[in-house]
């Protein structure tokens, strides 16, 4: 038996459980983070009351495997931390990243439940991973470990054969029209990213010329120390402070 993914409504809104924490989790590749990527975890945050969003940066997706390079994954990490940094509300993982090998959203959530037991996981994704959700790996235990939010832009049809008892609940985000591709290829080719994505990072893809075609070296070499602490969910404020002294030192 197939079921249709959801659209928002209070009825398919999961009730809090007393005592228990709300966390959203916001996984993707973040090559770069933009607003879109913000909106919509800020927006998910409001409707379903949770009091955390913590932004998993992948370390080597699996789907992309074969299609494209991908940035140096410290790369990626900091400019999410950048991104993030102000908003309390927010935090960021490495357990993908230092977890090494390819990265699978089971291992992910596996591994949050076992870092934060006292909390009820909210998987936060986009309409093209929702839409390829039954070939992830162990998809049929994905909804023991949470529940399943698929943000879409407006008007995007999403309707994925999931099986029975499963639902993924959609709410539509104006800002998800913004693409980390397209801000890529803007880059590449010298073209404003200004506010699409957070002003730290357009100073940080600046500084290091993460897209830029004539310093491949830098794109995919990283030259960033690595961190070495994979259970700590959310960087101290002296991580902070690091880096931001990396982008304006």
């Amino acid at each position: 038996m197939t079921f249709q993914a959801l659209r928002l409504s209070l009825e398919s809104i999961p009730s809090r459980t007393p005592g228990r924490v709300r966390l959203g989790v916001m996984g993707g590749t973040f090559d770069p983070i933009h607003h879109g990527h913000l909106v919509a975890a800020s927006e998910v945050a409001a409707v379903f009351d949770l009091d955390e969003v913590v932004f998993v940066p992948t370390g080597q997706p699996w789907q992309k495997t074969g299609e494209r390079h991908v940035s140096d994954p410290e790369h990626r990490y900091l400019m999410t931390v950048i991104a993030t940094a102000s908003n309390p509300r927010f935090t960021v993982s490495r357990i993908d990243i230092d977890r090494g090998g390819a990265t699978y959203t089971f291992d992910t959530l596996n591994e949050l439940r076992a870092l934060r037991p006292d909390a009820d996981l909210f998987f936060i994704t986009g309409a093209d991973a929702i839409s390829q959700i039954m070939t992830w790996r162990n998809a049929h235990k994905l909804w023991e470990l949470a529940n399943f939010v698929g943000v879409t832009r407006p008007g995007h049809e999403l309707d994925p054969p999931l099986g029975e008892g499963r639902q993924i609940t959609t709410l539509e985000i104006p800002a998800m029209a913004i693409s980390s591709t397209d801000i890529r290829q803007r880059a590449s080719k010298g073209a404003p990213i200004w506010y699409l994505v957070p002003d730290g990072v357009v100073q940080y893809i600046n500084k290091y010329r993460l897209y830029s075609p004539e310093d491949a070296a830098t794109h995919y070499g990283g030259g960033l120390p690595r961190q070495k602490d994979s259970t700590d969910i959310q960087p101290t404020s002296e991580d902070k402070v690091m880096e931001q002294e990396v982008l304006h030192g």
